[in-house]
């Protein structure tokens, strides 16, 4: 068998608000498992992704979030080139997108509205019973502190929304708050990976406003259905590589909060890396094979076929 070809694409420093370096550890072990499995593998940033012509590759690897760079890894994806995560799985985390997948697959999440940022979304606040919420941009990933803000009653979450329209934010998510344990946790939408962890516990913030729903409380939950809950949410939105935040609630209830493509598995990359490896190229394997069949299948036909 040829020794397997594999392209890695880290991330634009824009998309990794506070984790550039976490964020390039975790593709950086993953690919260093790769080498040590026989693989050929090509590392570029996002720039120089973008500028390169011809792609000839068994697998792109990539933390990408730029639009343009979603666009070329589906025009490769199309053309035979298997891509983790794929540029339709990426682009399916961006706020609104989420929200709407999540919701309409009975994914555990918050109540939710989704509104131009021009509009006067108070009387709908009102009628569905909007205080404490989450303001989140939502045609696009964050890349700031203030694309994600915290309101405790309907006239600062317009005066929010209004703030996102200057900056140029056309479209909103408001979250209903909810009261609970945060949870973050990371895995493989295959289940092989999973791993979850109390951020305050551990002095793991990316803004701080894991601090909004107050120290851990440890409150009782089943960890195999949280599983369940996150896997589901891969399926749903098709990202291989992923990671995000829950809240338990006192009852033991689980509300996914945020689902986002490859995040920094910081707390567990060592573990982590050569899991992801082993499930990368597992993904080729079963290609390789299925290719395989294939031709075996066609080769037989032919030979059929000169039976007379």
């Amino acid at each position: 068998m040829a020794r397997i070809k594999i392209i890695a694409v880290s991330r634009a420093g824009a998309f990794s608000p506070n984790h550039i370096g976490n964020d390039a550890a975790i593709l950086q072990g993953v690919v260093d498992q790769l080498r040590r499995r026989g693989c050929k593998v090509l590392q570029y940033n996002e720039e120089q992704f973008l500028n390169q012509p011809d792609v000839e590759a068994d697998l792109i690897l990539n933390m990408c979030r730029q639009p343009e760079s979603l666009e070329k890894l589906r025009n490769l994806e199309e053309s035979g080139i298997i891509v983790v995560n794929s540029g339709d799985a990426i682009a399916n985390c961006t706020r609104e997108r989420m929200t709407l997948l999540l919701l309409s697959n009975g994914v555990p999440y918050p109540p939710s509205l989704m509104v131009d940022t021009n509009s006067d979304a108070r009387a709908e606040l009102v009628r569905g019973g909007y205080e404490r919420c989450w303001v989140k941009r939502g045609e696009f990933h964050a890349q700031h502190k203030e694309d994600v803000a915290y309101c405790r009653h309907i006239e600062e979450t317009q005066g929010v929304l209004h703030e996102f329209f200057y900056r140029g934010i056309r479209r909103a998510v408001i979250n209903k708050h909810l009261d609970g344990d945060l949870i973050k946790f990371y895995g493989l939408k295959d289940g092989s990976f999973f791993y979850w962890f109390y951020p305050l516990d551990e002095g793991h913030s990316k803004f701080g406003d894991e601090f909004i729903n107050g120290a851990s409380h440890h409150y009782n939950f089943d960890e195999t259905r949280l599983k369940e809950i996150c896997v589901k949410a891969a399926e749903v939105t098709g990202v291989d590589i992923y990671g995000g935040d829950v809240i338990i609630s006192s009852e033991g209830d689980m509300s996914i909060i945020d689902f986002n493509d490859w995040p920094s598995f910081a707390p567990c990359r060592e573990e982590a890396a050569p899991i992801i490896a082993r499930y990368v190229l597992n993904i080729i394997r079963k290609r390789i094979k299925e290719e395989s069949a294939v031709k075996t299948g066609e080769r037989r036909v032919a030979g059929n076929s000169n039976i007379r």
